[in-house]
């Protein structure tokens, strides 16, 4: 595929972007680290998609594990980053709901659908959502968006997978490769 600006990336947070902590939450900003080359990641596909969005499932909030507070700051401490080394983020989604249905929980398409009402330019069709789970190929499939994963949390994933269209080992390795896709 020829990516350019007609094209929205799509990203998971925790395990993308930021270190995640799996088994619990990522919770304490003091503890809150961008992942290596993440930043020069985000630079270049800057220059390549016209709409680059977060979709991140933060029930953590809504369980009293860490404030809604933490988790913008987390946010803003990301988007400065990005900021600063050229890259953007357009927009931070998040879905902080207790139930697994609720429409704005991955695996549900809601979060998307709130970014395509956002960036009306978005097509589905044109869209790429990088994750590290298989609720996040499951949120974009549902949405009828491309998947890539990177197996930094989840290990147990069987390659060839119907949920998933590519694998990576980081952002950096998918944005130095992303002309082989």
């Amino acid at each position: 595929m020829i990516y350019n600006k007609n094209w929205t990336l799509f990203l998971d947070r925790d395990g993308v972007l930021n270190e995640d902590n799996p088994g619990d939450y990522v919770k304490d900003l003091d503890k809150y680290r961008i992942m290596p080359g993440v930043k020069e990641a985000m630079k270049k596909l800057s220059g390549i998609f016209g709409t680059i969005v977060v979709c991140t499932n933060q029930r953590g909030v809504s369980k009293g594990v860490f404030t809604i507070e933490t988790m913008h700051a987390m946010n803003n401490i990301l988007l400065k980053e990005i900021k600063n080394s050229g890259g953007r983020i357009d927009k931070i989604y998040y879905a902080i709901d207790l139930e697994d249905n609720a429409p704005n929980r991955k695996p549900n398409p809601g979060m998307a659908l709130q970014a395509k009402q956002d960036f009306p330019q978005i097509d589905f069709s044109k869209s790429i959502m990088v994750g590290n789970n298989i609720s996040d190929m499951q949120f974009a499939r549902n949405a009828g968006i491309n998947t890539t994963i990177f197996l930094t949390t989840t290990n147990d994933v069987t390659l060839p997978h119907p949920l998933i269209d590519a694998k990576f080992d980081s952002l950096k390795s998918f944005a130095d490769n992303i002309d082989l896709l």
